[in-house]
């Protein structure tokens, strides 16, 4: 119980607080706190993006999104007071890592098979009780994805941010400004979905990539990959896609 108020006891100092929000020098952690969040989550937004897909409606894809938000929150406040020891959470990675390279299989060489050899009608009444029960069963397991990847991906952030500070309280407003600044860019994302269909592929694509990534990370292994090369993978990615999306729009024509 003692070591439980020790590592959460900061977030309760209201002088601590009052001490933060009045320094400019405290701001400018922040505002690096935030960048850098924003740079390590580039490859979490492009996960949230393409677990949304699955959803047909706009409204749920949107609250998936707000739930994971409100998660993302809490649990970063929890790994934040345990920061110290997240480095021997090794097998969170590991078990992410599994998880991304299951998502992309899953999609790559069963959703997308099934959904180009079935055509369900869009106007049969009797099948809009069967649609609607399977919409609510995909929209929790969508939320339930979203928040175990913003419990793998908050490990690199918060570890990167206990690097520059240590003051939780920092690391904290750093946080919950960069986690909404990332959802951000999976709106976006997910925005460029609809107009483009061919980044889904794209975007599981990049999720094993991720996963390889995340993987190599762990201590039995210890190669870390440079976030400059993922965002190098994903400039060519996205200049493979759209060429591939020009020339689709040209074969329909």
């Amino acid at each position: 119980m003692n070591a439980l108020i020790n590592m959460y006891a900061p977030f309760f100092d209201i002088n601590n607080w009052t001490s933060v929000v009045s320094s400019g020098a405290d701001w400018m952690i922040i505002l690096s706190l935030v960048v850098m969040e924003c740079i390590l989550s580039v490859d979490n937004a492009v996960v949230l993006a393409a677990q949304t897909q699955s959803l047909p409606d706009k409204k749920d894809r949107e609250k998936s999104l707000f739930y994971g938000l409100v998660g993302a929150y809490v649990f970063r406040v929890i790994v934040i007071g345990v920061g110290v020891y997240l480095i021997n959470f090794w097998w969170i990675k590991a078990f992410g890592a599994l998880y991304l390279f299951y998502l992309a299989v899953k999609f790559f060489f069963f959703d997308k098979k099934k959904s180009a050899e079935t055509e369900v009608p869009t106007e049969r009444p009797e099948v809009t009780g069967w649609r609607k029960h399977i919409k609510i069963s995909q929209f929790w397991q969508v939320v339930i994805s979203i928040e175990l990847m913003d419990i793998v991906f908050s490990i690199d952030s918060v570890l990167a941010a206990l690097a520059i500070s240590d003051n939780p309280v920092i690391v904290l407003i750093g946080g919950i400004i960069g986690i909404l600044a990332m959802r951000g860019i999976a709106q976006v994302i997910m925005g460029l979905m609809q107009r483009i269909p061919e980044l889904q592929d794209m975007a599981y694509f990049l999720i094993l990539f991720i996963s390889a990534k995340l993987f190599l990370t762990v201590p039995a292994i210890n190669i870390h990959i440079p976030n400059i090369i993922f965002v190098f993978v994903l400039i060519v990615a996205i200049i493979v896609t759209l060429i591939v999306h020009h020339f689709n729009v040209k074969k329909k024509q």
